[in-house]
């Protein structure tokens, strides 16, 4: 079981630096306070660790200008490699850098690395600088996809987006948020950090919250668009995990799956509206949640 910390206490700062000291400066026998830059009081750092708080894994991210960050100084344990440790903590420092609006990632990886930031979507653009002297390094970046990137009636998913976090504060908390909306598809994510249980994996409960919003926001956009209004509640909810999330949580609704009849609304009636919402973990298919939601008509004004 492992989970994502943020080392915050002198105790877990000095774990922190001392580990990373041991993965990627004392193989190459540079002292103590090597694995330090200017960077480090302006950088998010982000630690896994196992169940009994050891460190395993670490990471660095940080502002170079107002929409570039960059990568630097992840380093996973010998003993914990191939675990996907290394893309949890890129996940997590990634996650980071577009909750402050970042538009590009980039890194300066040496050979061995290039591999492990390509499977990450980074690409190979020009030599870099050499790291201590000596090791070659290449530039690689990443270009963060718009949130808004395809985006169907943005003023209207944005309206959704305000009324998930003002009417239910704990989505906000859970760092949901509407990715995209194309009319027939909609897409939404939750922060892993945020959801994250004791075995390093999303809480069953939160994925569940995120199946349900999103399936809610669809029939909301989907009222929008027919110029409908009316209540919608959740009839009944059923999900079906498969696997655990250890990565990005996704949630995605097709306007296929959605079974009922709008124009009752028209007659003052209410109507029971079937859908599926699938939740991937990255690309990966990890759960299917199928919901009954009952549009209530408006009440009359007097």
């Amino acid at each position: 079981m492992y989970r994502i910390d943020t080392p915050k206490t002198d105790k877990q700062l000095e774990d922190y630096f001392h580990f990373r000291w041991e993965m990627l400066r004392e193989p190459w026998n540079h002292p103590l306070g090597s694995e330090k830059d200017e960077y480090e009081q302006v950088g998010e750092h982000r630690m896994v660790v196992d169940g009994k708080g050891k460190i395993v894994a670490v990471g660095r991210v940080h502002l170079n200008m107002e929409e570039e960050a960059q990568i630097r100084h992840i380093a996973v344990a010998k003993d914990y490699q191939g675990k996907g440790l290394g893309k949890l903590i890129y996940s997590a420092l990634e996650e980071v850098a577009r909750q402050q609006g970042v538009k590009r990632l980039v890194t300066n990886s040496r050979r061995i690395s290039i591999e492990f930031f390509e499977a990450c979507g980074f690409v190979v653009e020009k030599e870099a600088p050499t790291e201590m002297g000596k090791l070659k390094r290449s530039q690689m970046i990443k270009k963060l996809s718009d949130v808004n990137q395809v985006m169907l009636h943005p003023k209207w998913c944005q309206e959704l987006q305000n009324t998930w976090y003002e009417t239910i504060p704990i989505s906000e908390q859970m760092g949901i948020q509407l990715y995209q909306y194309s009319g027939k598809t909609l897409e939404t994510r939750a922060s892993l950090n945020k959801n994250i249980n004791l075995h390093g994996t999303m809480f069953a409960g939160s994925i569940f919250s995120l199946a349900t919003l999103t399936g809610w926001g669809m029939i909301h956009l989907k009222l929008k668009e027919k110029a409908l209004s009316g209540e919608i509640v959740l009839g009944d909810g059923d999900i079906h995990y498969h696997k655990p999330i250890t990565m990005q949580p996704r949630a995605l609704c097709n306007i296929e799956t959605l079974e009922g009849k709008f124009e009752l609304l028209e007659r003052n009636k209410k109507t029971a509206i079937k859908l599926q919402v699938d939740i991937l973990d990255g690309e990966s298919p990890v759960a299917e949640f199928k919901g009954v939601f009952w549009v209530l008509p408006n009440k009359a004004e007097e």
